[in-house]
């Protein structure tokens, strides 16, 4: 006689799909926790935020324009972003380096549940670079002195690189869960942001496949004559990071038909959210934005406003009218040097830039052949100051600014003094308005238009008359201003005229 033993194979019971939500979000909890406190993570937020500090105390001279503010935001970021990728990918790991893989087949939450818990884990992080960048842009922003406007669009970029950086190590650890693929992923994400643009054409459609899209100029244009597709790029970024995180979770085993169901369409979704964001990123910019650069450049009077400061008209785009009062301030300490009619003349202060190219690359700006009309460029501050300050000294001495690029004689001291003689640190500004960056020897100094030559022996003067200061020098400047602004005149007369040490040798500039 024998007895059968028959086992009643177990009960599987499934958890309701609120208790498996709330053990999900219980464990992204866990796991945002513990990417905050990775070393790498921690370090690099310490690194952005140090960047973000120098960043902001050392560009734009005090002097930001907005629209080139949101862009500067971008680049911080990647450095999150990529301690992000590594710790999101070793701790989609650690239950295979721990050899714990195969005790969670008892938990309530599957694979693909664990993989959506450790994409959300991503979300905190990326929530304080977001924080980071509206920090850096504010502080921008705030200051009385910025003009312009931030696009949403450029600001998203940063954070959503890092949210891209985070799935991408979450695919990476389903699809190749090896130690050796986050390394080549990095670099493969270096190529990707930071060389691709190159290869592909620099601002072309293809450029903008790649998470951060620089541009080839350095100048400021108007805000809404930028023409880049933020918008559309940031749900371009979006849509492909939500299709990479979407597609690791979709690969996680233990997926009923239901929950395959759902992540396919929700795949299908965020890929259609990204191919709207990319078509709208490779439309180029639109014919009406080519037509506004052109009147921008060629017609700037026809968009521009007017307003006067004391005896001269100052003409500026809409958004920089806030600092035509900073420009007449330079204005009025020049002509306080001056002598004859040009301390009392009315000038044309006009703002003019070259927008024809977009930010895809730089041109030059013509001097004026039209009489007391002065060139300001879009951007102030730092150098700009006694770059503005020579332009406006050499139409008191010369009558235009064509005349500037050819002279080539004494008339040079007296345009220098007036340009920088009523500044705190004349010979700091001599330095920077000089090519060179030196304040001997001959060089090319910088106008908003084309610069001027100065030679070894006017630079010797200037030095000399900077030296003596306004009180000493200003009387005799306005005694002598008929002599002075001669086209006749010489170094070595303007330099016995003023009574300072004349140079050897003719004017001749090289």
């Amino acid at each position: 006689m024998s007895t059968v033993l028959t086992q009643t194979p177990a009960e599987t019971h499934t958890a309701p799909a609120r208790q498996s939500w709330q053990a999900i979000f219980a464990l992204a909890r866990f796991e945002s926790r513990k990417l905050l406190l990775r070393i790498p993570v921690l370090f690099m937020l310490a690194a952005y935020v140090a960047w973000i500090v120098w960043r902001t105390q050392n560009d734009w001279s005090g002097y930001p324009a907005l629209q080139d503010v949101d862009r500067a935001t971008q680049t911080g970021p990647l450095l999150v972003g990529f301690a992000v990728l590594l710790c999101v990918n070793q701790a989609v790991l650690r239950s295979q380096r721990h050899d714990t893989e195969r005790l969670f087949g008892v938990l309530v939450l599957e694979q693909w549940r664990r993989t959506a818990a450790h994409a959300l884990s991503i979300l905190p992080v990326t929530g304080l670079v977001a924080l980071g960048v509206a920090a850096q842009f504010g502080w921008q922003a705030a200051k009385s002195t910025a003009v312009g406007h931030g696009s949403v669009g450029e600001l998203l970029v940063g954070p959503l690189c890092v949210l891209l950086c985070g799935a991408i190590g979450l695919l990476m650890a389903r699809l190749v869960p090896k130690p050796f693929a986050i390394p080549v992923a990095a670099v493969l994400l270096l190529v990707f942001s930071v060389l691709a643009p190159v290869s592909l054409g620099g601002g072309g459609a293809t450029a903008w496949l790649t998470p951060i899209v620089g541009e080839g100029s350095s100048k400021t244009i108007p805000s809404d004559l930028i023409g880049r597709p933020a918008v559309s790029h940031a749900l371009y970024l979006t849509g492909l990071a939500l299709a990479l995180a979407l597609l690791a979770v979709l690969i996680g085993k233990g997926r009923t038909k239901t929950s395959t169901a759902v992540l396919a369409g929700s795949l299908a979704g965020a890929i259609a959210l990204g191919v709207v964001g990319g078509v709208g990123q490779a439309a180029g910019v639109s014919s009406e934005t080519v037509a506004a650069r052109t009147v921008a450049t060629l017609n700037p009077q026809k968009v521009q406003s007017c307003v006067r400061h004391g005896r001269s008209t100052y003409c500026a785009f809409p958004e920089w009218v806030p600092r035509t009062a900073t420009w007449a301030e330079v204005t009025d300490h020049v002509q306080s040097l001056a002598g004859g009619t040009a301390q009392t003349r009315k000038l044309l202060v006009q703002q003019r830039v070259e927008a024809r190219y977009g930010m895809e690359a730089d041109g030059a700006i013509e001097p004026s052949t039209t009489p007391n009309q002065v060139t300001v460029r879009t951007m102030w501050g730092g150098p700009r100051t006694p770059e503005f300050s020579a332009a406006v000294a050499s139409v008191l001495v010369l009558g235009n600014e064509k005349a500037g690029g050819d002279v080539c004689d004494g008339r040079m001291v007296t345009i220098m003094w007036l340009a920088l003689g009523w500044t705190s640190d004349p010979v700091t500004e001599l330095r920077a308005v000089r090519l060179s960056d030196t304040v001997t020897g001959s060089s090319m100094v910088l106008s908003p238009t084309n610069g001027m030559t100065m030679t070894a022996g006017q630079t010797s003067v200037v030095r000399e008359l900077l030296a003596a200061g306004p009180s000493t020098v200003t009387p005799k400047v306005k005694a002598h201003w008929a002599e002075l602004t001669s086209p006749k005149v010489t170094t070595a007369k303007v330099a016995q005229l003023l009574g300072v040490k004349a140079p050897g040798g003719a004017d001749k500039c090289e």
